[in-house]
C-alpha cells in the first residue's frame, strides 16, 4: 500500500514533458512566435484604417496572448524555465532548417517590422495583412509538427485550436487583401 502511495505521488513528476521534450520546445518557441503577432496586431489596432483590420488585430493580439499565458502555465506546472538550452526549433524534425536568420517559419524580420511602424494608411493594413498571413502559416506550420510528435491531449487541443483558428482568419486576410488591395 506505501508502494502504491509514493507511486502515486511519484508519477505525475515522471510523466512531464522533459527540457528537451517537443512539448517544451513548442511551448516556448510558439509562445515567441505568438509574442511578435501580438506586438505586430497590438500596432495594427492602433495605426490600422480599415475597421476590418483594427477588428482582426484585437482579436489576434488577444486570442495569442491568452495562448501564451496557457503555454507559459504549462512550462511552469512541469518545472521548466520559460526559455531553454535547446536551439529554436530543434523540438521538430528539420525544424533548426526552418529558422532562417533566427526567425522561425513565418516570423517577420526586424526590417519588416520597422517598415510596417513606419507605413501609414492602405499600405500599412496591406503589409499587416501580408505579414500576419505569413505568420499565421508559419505557425500552423509549427502546430502540426508538435501534433505529429505529441501525445499530450492538452497540448494537442491547443495546437489543434491553433490550427483551426488560424486557417479561418487566414481566410479573413485573403478577403480584406483582395477588398483593399482592389480599392
Amino acid at each position: 500500500m506505501l508502494l502504491g502511495f509514493a507511486a502515486g505521488l511519484l508519477a505525475p513528476g515522471l510523466l512531464r514533458p522533459g527540457d528537451s521534450s517537443p512539448e517544451a520546445g513548442f511551448a516556448r518557441d510558439m509562445s515567441s512566435h505568438h509574442a511578435q503577432a501580438v506586438e505586430m496586431s497590438i500596432l495594427a489596432h492602433a495605426k490600422g484604417t480599415d475597421p476590418d483590420v483594427r477588428t482582426l488585430a484585437a482579436d489576434i493580439a488577444l486570442t495569442q496572448q491568452a495562448q501564451i499565458g496557457t503555454m507559459q502555465s504549462w512550462l511552469k506546472q512541469w518545472g521548466l524555465g520559460p526559455t531553454g538550452r535547446d536551439p529554436r526549433m530543434a523540438w521538430m524534425p528539420e525544424g533548426a532548417e526552418a529558422v532562417q536568420d533566427g526567425l522561425m517559419p513565418g516570423m517577420a524580420s526586424d526590417a519588416e517590422r520597422a517598415e510596417l511602424r513606419a507605413a501609414t494608411g492602405r499600405d500599412f493594413d496591406l503589409l499587416f495583412l501580408r505579414l500576419m498571413l505569413d505568420h499565421h502559416l508559419g505557425g500552423i506550420h509549427m502546430a502540426d509538427g508538435i501534433l505529429e510528435l505529441s501525445d499530450d491531449e492538452q497540448v494537442a487541443e491547443l495546437a489543434r485550436s491553433m490550427v483551426a483558428g488560424q486557417k479561418k482568419e487566414i481566410e479573413l486576410i485573403q478577403s480584406l487583401q483582395s477588398r483593399i488591395g482592389a480599392g
